[in-house]
């Protein structure tokens, strides 16, 4: 995988595991540090035995250049995490974040016709807005500081086909009541939503309904006071934990053409995180 930086990720763990598991002796995966501006020099250096690879940031907007043919969910959303050699020797790019948040938000229970609330107008936002076209959400509310950030996301709800209501970050509370939130902001930007007194202005704390399902994309420390605050309300909680099994698994099959060893891949992340 490529990205800058890098040593952090959990994502070796996951694909070797995977590897093992499904017998592909010879298969490896490893951590490239790789600016935005050096991934096209790094692709076009590597050699046949080179299956594919995992992009992570900031190199998700360089690795739609790099490739002769992308996926029509990386190029709504501006960005890839994948990239697979292809038998020709080019490169296909891909977006496996956004299936992912599909498949872990249906695994809680969202359901086609969702209201969705946005926390966050940055790159996870917009794959949250794919995975929100692909579950026909009945409608989608961006919540952000700057008015600036929502409204670059509007051509990608247009791609997609969304209706997009922008809204500013004194209602994130009032806004979390709907079926879907998703949180995309970083580390501690939406603590005071769990507080009892928010004093970054919004207007918190969020009074959960027990049937809204939330997805914080953050995964350490885990659990965020607002998952907490959710759990303790009875709220069906996802993390990004969930959601880097999840995009992997989509890598995993893409690279190999053989069908991902879930449980083997999941144990050994969790493993991983136990130890950190």
């Amino acid at each position: 995988m490529v990205g800058k930086p890098i040593a952090h990720s959990l994502s070796p763990v996951i694909h070797n595991a995977g590897y093992a598991a499904a017998g592909l002796t010879g298969w490896s995966y490893t951590r490239i540090e790789c600016a935005a501006a050096e991934l096209p020099d790094l692709v076009a250096g590597l050699g046949p035995e080179w299956a594919g690879l995992s992009v992570t940031m900031p190199g998700k907007e360089a690795a739609l250049a790099v490739a002769a043919e992308v996926s029509p969910v990386a190029a709504a959303v501006g960005a890839a995490n994948t990239l697979v050699r292809r038998p020709d020797g080019s490169w296909y790019a891909d977006n496996t974040d956004v299936s992912g948040m599909v498949e872990v938000l249906t695994g809680a229970g969202v359901r086609p016709g969702a209201t969705v609330t946005v926390l966050g107008a940055g790159g996870t936002a917009r794959a949250a807005l794919a995975a929100a076209a692909r579950l026909h959400a009945a409608g989608v509310t961006v919540v952000a500081r700057r008015p600036a950030a929502v409204a670059e996301l509007e051509p990608v709800a247009d791609l997609l086909g969304l209706a997009l209501t922008a809204a500013p970050w004194s209602e994130a509370a009032t806004l979390a009541e709907a079926d879907v939130v998703i949180s995309t902001v970083p580390k501690g930007a939406a603590d005071a939503l769990a507080a009892s007194d928010a004093a970054d202005g919004s207007a918190g704390p969020v009074r959960w309904r027990s049937a809204t399902v939330l997805f914080d994309a953050i995964y350490d420390p885990w659990p965020t006071p607002l998952a907490a605050s959710a759990a303790a309300a009875g709220c069906g909680v996802v993390s990004g934990l969930d959601l880097l099994l999840a995009q992997a698994i989509g890598q995993f099959e893409q690279f190999t053409g053989v069908p991902a060893p879930r449980p083997a891949m999941s144990a050994a992340l969790r493993a991983a995180v136990s130890l950190r």
